[in-house]
């Protein structure tokens, strides 16, 4: 049978549900009024006697038929996502993690040439030269809450392609930016421009693949958040020594300009919705104006993060260990120039240690959630539950304050190089061991996956943008041996009694929260 063919079973359907409803309203509005029906209608009547169903009853049976033969029908229909060839759906994911990547290496990839820019700019205040590399963060924070909601709308692609352009063209104008406030202006534009993967992403990758078979396409996703700010100030090192900072932002263009081309070409749209909506599905014509669907998207992340206790927990936790990743790229300019007298490009080499840590979770922690996850639900009777993804969460909340004394402690005690590098990449393990069921569980749980993502990332932002802020203030008092130990002490308090509570608890939590699936 043809899609066509089964679009018109649907509304047939639909009209007899009508047509029914109708009839039976006309009968019970007769009877109220004391008119007495005709034979015909009596005779009727008396056959249907109590089992009759009330009006709206009818009209709903006849919708949930209607949406159960439509959702049957778009299961088999090969343009649905979750239908496609193996290596369509890789190429996409790998597409999407790829604007994932560019965009966080441009957060961080001016880092080693701070120095070069307030020189350049005439800048003397510490907390200035700071916002020039957080600003970026900050739009971040505040990107996803209007992205996320037109991805919903018009789609998860052109939204990513068409903020894509927007963080190229003010990257490039960075580079040219004839003063301060231009540089940190233009700065933020570019983050609101790059934080749509970001946002998206986690969406698209959901889309895609099955809650079965997404943990390694969802490890590969989470890789570029997490990635791309350790590259960045490698290769911002060597790129200012050699030929100035200016040229950062200029590679960084370069880079999503490829990965733009590629995007554009071989990225088509991956959100059911649209897509249902694209080819005819009746069940999903825009429900009111635009304008009045946008706003409520708009709100719905700050109202997960509001209404939901899982979310802002998750979301928290996420935001912390991530604020925590930048007050360390805080310390690794001074520590490795200063202590260790490395330049500037063998400098940003340090930053290979969290590198090297979120690349061994991610391979082990893609097997390891894997495997977890297919053996509690066979358990459950072949069932799988989001809450099956946290175990693996349990070893990145050991590992995170672990790595933070271990960083901390050798870094003061001026220790061989290699012992903070060391800390730092178990610090880098236990992020992407928390990072990655954080991801896949707001994607499993919530109906409106990039608004659950959108929420954790705002926090997360806004969290990654402030702490840089106040770093060196915190480490000149306490020494680093002493502010790591408090920001290990805080991944403790928020790391083990958070992962424990959505485990045992959060499937309760979800049964009574309209916002969970």
């Amino acid at each position: 049978m043809s899609l066509d063919q089964r679009s018109d079973d649907v509304d047939q359907t639909r009209s007899r549900g009508s047509i029914d409803s109708q009839t039976i309203g006309d009968r019970v509005t007769a009877t109220e009024r004391g008119v007495a029906p005709d034979s015909k209608e009596d005779t009727r009547d008396s056959q249907l006697g109590e089992s009759a169903l009330p009006e709206d009853r009818l009209a709903e049976a006849a919708e949930r038929d209607a949406e159960k033969a439509i959702s049957d029908n778009w299961h088999e229909d090969p343009r649905n996502p979750r239908l496609w060839p193996g290596h369509r759906k890789w190429a996409a994911a790998t597409i999407v993690s790829a604007y994932t990547f560019v965009s966080p290496l441009a957060s961080s990839m001016m880092a080693p040439g701070l120095p070069e820019v307030a020189l350049g700019y005439h800048i003397t205040n510490s907390t200035v030269v700071a916002l020039t590399l957080s600003i970026f963060l900050l739009a971040y924070a505040v990107g996803p809450l209007f992205l996320s909601p037109l991805s919903e709308v018009y789609g998860r692609t052109w939204t990513l392609h068409i903020s894509n352009i927007f963080f190229l063209i003010f990257n490039l104008a960075t580079a040219w930016a004839p003063n301060v406030t231009a540089l940190i202006i233009f700065r933020f534009l570019a983050g609101l421009g790059g934080s749509a993967p970001l946002a998206i992403g986690a969406g698209s990758i959901g889309d895609l693949f099955a809650e079965r078979d997404r943990a390694i396409a969802m490890s590969l996703f989470s890789l570029g958040p997490l990635l791309g700010p350790v590259i960045g100030p490698i290769a911002g090192g060597f790129i200012t020594q050699s030929i100035g900072y200016h040229w950062v932002f200029r590679i960084i263009s370069i880079a999503s300009g490829v990965v733009g081309c590629f995007g554009i070409i071989f990225l088509r749209e991956t959100y059911a919705p649209v897509l249902r909506r694209k080819y005819g599905y009746p069940e999903l014509l825009p429900a009111g104006p635009v304008s009045q669907v946008l706003l409520v998207n708009l709100i719905r992340p700050l109202e997960l993060l509001t209404r939901s206790m899982i979310c802002f927990m998750l979301s928290l936790y996420m935001a912390v260990i991530y604020g925590f990743l930048y007050l360390l790229f805080v310390t690794f300019p001074t520590l490795f120039s200063e202590v260790y007298g490395w330049g500037p490009g063998v400098a940003g080499l340090a930053y290979l240690g969290p590198g090297v840590g979120f690349l061994v979770a991610t391979v082990g922690g893609s097997k390891i959630m894997n495997s977890t996850y297919i053996k509690l639900s066979e358990k459950n009777g072949g069932k799988g539950k989001p809450e099956y993804r946290i175990p693996s969460m349990f070893i990145g909340s050991v590992l995170v304050p672990i790595g933070l004394f271990w960083y901390g402690w050798s870094a003061q005690a001026r220790l061989h190089f290699m012992m903070p590098i060391v800390g730092a990449g178990i610090f880098g393990a236990g992020m992407m061991f928390s990072f990655m069921p954080i991801q896949l569980y707001l994607v499993d749980a919530f109906t409106y996956a990039a608004s659950a993502v959108a929420a954790a990332t705002l926090i997360r932002s806004a969290f990654g943008f402030a702490f840089p802020l106040f770093g060196d203030r915190l480490f000149a008092t306490l020494g680093t041996g002493g502010g790591n130990s408090l920001l290990a002490g805080i991944s403790i308090v928020v790391g083990i009694p958070f992962p424990l509570f959505v485990f045992y608890k959060g499937e309760e939590m979800r049964a009574r929260n309209p916002l969970n699936r």
